[in-house]
This record gives C-alpha cells, structure tokens and sequence, in this order.
C-alpha cells in the first residue's frame, strides 16, 4: 500500500475517535464538523478495507478488526509525537494529552495530593487520572497506559514493575481493647478474631492471608464478616475498629503515625506487593508516559 498524506490524516481522526468516545467531540477537539470526521472516517475504512467502528444512536466502539488497527497504529503516532517534539528542539518537552487508567486507591490517597505540583511543572499538558477496578481495552477506551497492583495479567500489554510496597496487618486501638492483640499470624485463624476481606478484582474472590518472614512463608485461613473491594472502605472499616485488615504501607503511613492503625506483626515485614505499568508500544513510551511515571515513582517515595 503506497503512502499518502491522507491516511496519516485519516488514522489521526481514528485516534482522536476513540480518545474522545464519540464523533461529536472528536470533531470539537479537532477543529471539524462531525460530518467532515465522519467522512474521514468512511475514507481510511475504505482504504485499509476494514470497518472500523460499530456505530449506534447513542454510542460508537471500535471492532474487532479496528481495535487490532489501532493497536498496532497507536504506538507509531505517540512516535510520530515525540519525533516533532524533538525536531522543534524541545526534545523532554511534555506536552499534548494523556489518558491514564489507574488503580483508584494509589489515583486518591497518593496521585491526588501531589498531582497540581505535576501540572504546574508541565503547563502544556492535559492529564486525566481516572479511578478504575479494572485494566479493560486500552485501546477501546482510549488510555495511554495502566497503573495496576499486582502480578499482571497475560496479556499483549508490555508490562514494567516500577516500585513494591510492603503488605501490613493492622488493627484500630478500639478492636485490640475489645478483642485483644494477637501476637502470631496464626492466632488469626482463631474464630474470635474478624479479619476484613478484600476482593482481588481480576478473580472476583478474597485474596488469601500470607505472612512472610525471610525464606518462611504461611498462610492462614482468617474469618470475617465483612467482605469490601475498595480500599477506602477498607481503611475507614478498619480504622473504625470493626476488624483487622491487611493493607498496603503506601499511603497509610499518616494513619500508623497517628496511632489510627496499630501493625500487628512487625517481625513478618517481607510480604511485598508490586505496582505495574501496563501499555501499549514495546519502544521507549512517548515523552509525556514518561514524565508521569517518573511522578508515580516520586510521589510513591513521599507517600
């Protein structure tokens, strides 16, 4: 297939489609009319000879056959970007927008907080940090990158551990006066103990109860009544003294120096907890992807 200024053109209307969720605001971000973006999009169809788009009253969504497009599409203009960055000789300039998926407990107790010293830093870009359970499509919907805790998924994603976190076991003052504090792992397999369970999105059940200490490892099988899968509600039940939960030393650190959160078994401190970035292109992620990251990885040091 030969070249032409066209299709680079028409491939731009594909992404600023699927960044914007609709034909309408793509054509406000672009500067057209919603039929011209229409028309661009019907040309490049015709051209690579695939539909690209389910289209309804009230939504539009990528194929099958156009969401493999964009896949392989996508890195190339974040390349694209980042080779006019650099030719205007501004080559760690941060600019344009950028999508990020992220795990809603890191997005509001540690990115949140921290985010306005970022945006102030890089006036030309515009950030969107949206709280997500779940990874999803990338490519569906629109996101230059994931931030996940936890061992990712198999998937076409490259995925870079950036940072670990340790994993503690804490109770509220209120619940050891009432309950006690137990001074082994194991005695929280006793049933006068509550432990709080917390959901592992990708499987939709509780994760399991591990201790680690050096090479000894154990697990063990707590009870409770009170089952959550959001953080928060995690911390505020456990803070309330309705039981003992396992939580992440990122961003509880104010609630254990305050004495809101007591940990339990300091001498089993080697249980670690990974964060992932998870996206799209394995060539080296556009200029703005990596601006971001290295803001995760200091506000992480701060938290």
């Amino acid at each position: 297939m030969a070249f032409d200024g066209r299709l680079l053109s028409g491939i731009g209307v594909l992404a600023a489609v699927v960044e914007a969720g609709s034909f309408v605001r793509a054509a406000e971000s672009l500067g057209l009319t919603q039929s011209g973006v229409s028309r661009a999009v019907a040309r490049l169809e015709h051209r690579v000879g695939v539909r690209l788009f389910d289209r309804t009253a009230r939504a539009v969504a990528l194929t099958e056959e156009g969401r493999s497009f964009y896949q392989q599409v996508k890195p190339h203009l974040s390349g694209i970007e980042d080779a006019a960055i650099q030719a205007a000789g501004s080559a760690v300039a941060v600019r344009g927008r950028l999508r990020i998926n992220v795990d809603p407990f890191l997005a509001r107790l540690v990115l949140a907080p921290r985010v306005g010293k970022f945006l102030a830093a890089h006036p030309e870009l515009s950030l969107e940090i949206l709280g997500r359970d779940r990874i999803g499509d990338l490519v569906a919907d629109g996101f230059d990158a994931a931030l996940r805790f936890g061992e990712p998924e198999p998937s076409s994603l490259v995925a870079r551990r950036l940072l670990e976190t340790r994993v503690l076991t804490c109770a509220a003052p209120a619940y050891l006066a009432k309950h006690g504090r137990p001074t082994h792992p194991r005695e929280l397999g006793d049933a006068r103990h509550e432990c709080i369970h917390f959901v592992d999105p990708v499987i939709g059940r509780p994760y399991a109860w591990e201790f680690h200490c050096g090479r000894q490892k154990i697990q063990v099988a707590v009870s409770g009544r009170l089952t959550v899968n959001n953080a928060g509600t995690l911390l505020g039940a456990c803070a309330a003294g309705h039981g003992i939960a396992q939580v992440l030393a990122l961003g509880t650190e104010d609630l254990r120096n305050s004495g809101t959160l007591v940990e339990l078994f300091p001498d089993w401190p080697d249980e670690r907890f990974p964060l992932y970035v998870l996206h799209l292109s394995r060539h080296v992620p556009p200029a703005k992807l990596r601006a971001f990251l290295d803001f995760v990885v200091r506000s992480v040091a701060d938290a």
